[in-house]
C-alpha cells in the first residue's frame, strides 16, 4: 500500500519505483492512494491511467476525489478500479469497495476535523457482513485524527487483514500487527517531492501560514522524490496478517 501520490512528482516516483519494488519484493497486489495525483488535488482519467501503467492495481482516495469533475462520472466504471470513501451518504457516485485480484479493498473516511459524513465504523460493519469469512480485506482509513485511525484498527482487529491510514502525508513509525491479526499503521505517508511540505511547494505553504490569506498551493518540484509504503504479508487461509513492514524509497531524477 503506497501513501498519497502528490501531483506529477508522485506519478513519476510511482513509474520509476513500483516496477522495481514489484520485482524486488515479489509483490502480488499494489494499492495506492491517488486522491492528490492530479496537480495535487483530485484524480483525472489520465493520472489514473499513469498510475495503473506504473504497476498500481487499485487506487483508493479520500475527500479530494471530487476535486477533478471529469473523474466523477467514471467512478462506477467496472474496468476502473478506483474507490471513493464508502461512508459518503447514499447517492454519492462511485464505489467504496473494490474487489480485484482476489482481495477486497474498503475505502473509509474519518469524520474528526473532516466532513461530517456517515459513520465509518458502521459502514465497515455493513461491508464486512456481505463478505465470506476469512476474506483478504485491506482498509484504507483516510482520516486526520490519529485517535480515529487507531480506533478503527482496534475496532476491525481480527475482521480484516489490514487497516492502513492515509491523508496526513506524514509516515508514522507504528506499523504492527494488532492482537487479533490485523496489520495496522497510522499513516502510510506520501509519494512525491522530497523537498516539500506534504508534497506542496514550501514557500506557498509558509506564506499561507504567515498571512492567513487563501494562498494557492502549488505542487512542489525538484529532482529528489520519495515513496512511502507498507508491505503486508497475508495468510490466504485465514485472511489475517503475518507480517507488516515499512518500505520507504527515494531517488533523484538527476542521477
Amino acid at each position: 500500500m503506497i501513501g498519497d501520490a502528490v501531483g506529477r512528482p508522485g506519478r513519476r516516483a510511482l513509474s520509476v519505483l513500483v516496477p522495481k519494488l514489484r520485482r524486488e519484493l515479489a509483490i502480488d497486489v499494489v494499492i495506492a492512494n491517488g486522491e492528490n495525483a492530479a496537480a495535487g488535488r483530485g484524480l483525472t482519467l489520465n493520472s489514473a491511467e499513469e498510475m495503473f501503467a506504473a504497476g498500481v492495481d487499485i487506487i483508493t482516495s479520500g475527500n479530494h476525489i471530487w476535486d477533478q469533475k471529469e473523474i466523477v462520472s467514471h467512478l462506477e466504471d467496472d474496468d476502473l478500479p478506483v474507490a471513493r470513501p464508502l461512508n459518503y451518504p447514499a447517492g454519492a457516485p462511485g464505489r467504496g469497495i473494490i474487489q480485484h485480484k482476489g482481495i477486497t479493498v474498503i475505502n473509509l473516511q474519518g469524520r474528526v476535523f473532516m466532513a461530517n459524513i456517515d459513520c465509518p465504523f458502521r459502514a465497515a460493519d455493513a461491508a464486512l457482513a456481505s463478505l465470506p469469512p476469512n476474506s483478504i480485506v485491506i482498509v484504507d482509513m483516510h482520516a486526520e485524527a490519529t485517535s480515529e485511525k487507531v480506533a478503527t484498527g482496534r475496532y476491525l482487529d481480527g475482521r480484516v487483514s489490514a487497516v492502513l491510514g492515509t491523508h496526513t502525508h506524514v509516515a508514522t513509525a507504528d506499523a504492527r500487527i494488532l492482537p487479533k491479526g490485523t496489520a495496522f499503521v497510522c499513516d502510510v505517508g506520501m509519494t512525491g517531492a522530497k523537498d516539500s511540505i506534504i508534497g506542496d511547494d514550501v514557500d506557498c505553504v509558509i506564506r499561507r501560514f504567515l498571512t492567513a490569506m487563501p494562498v494557492r498551493l502549488e505542487v512542489a518540484s525538484g529532482p529528489d522524490l520519495i515513496l512511502n509504503s507498507v508491505l503486508i504479508e497475508v495468510d490466504e487461509e485465514t485472511g489475517r496478517a503475518r507480517r507488516v513492514q515499512r518500505v520507504d524509497r527515494e531517488f533523484s531524477d538527476d542521477q
